[in-house]
């Protein structure tokens, strides 16, 4: 997901964004460990995506 798109959003919907990566993160980790995940590369961008979003909350909140 762009910074862009998530600078628009409110801390509500990051926050729903945050645990929808995160459940997308355990599906692809238990897919990996059971060998049917193709795109390994994934997780990586998924786990970026997390971070992401837990800056622009951390940022929305200071700016409160």
């Amino acid at each position: 997901m762009k910074a862009k798109e998530l600078k628009e959003l409110t801390v509500e919907e990051l926050t729903k964004k945050k645990k929808d990566f995160k459940e997308e993160l355990f599906n692809l980790r238990f897919q990996h460990s059971t060998g049917q995940l193709e795109n390994n590369a994934r997780i990586a961008v998924i786990k970026k995506d997390i971070a992401r979003v837990e800056t622009f909350i951390r940022q929305k909140q200071l700016s409160n």
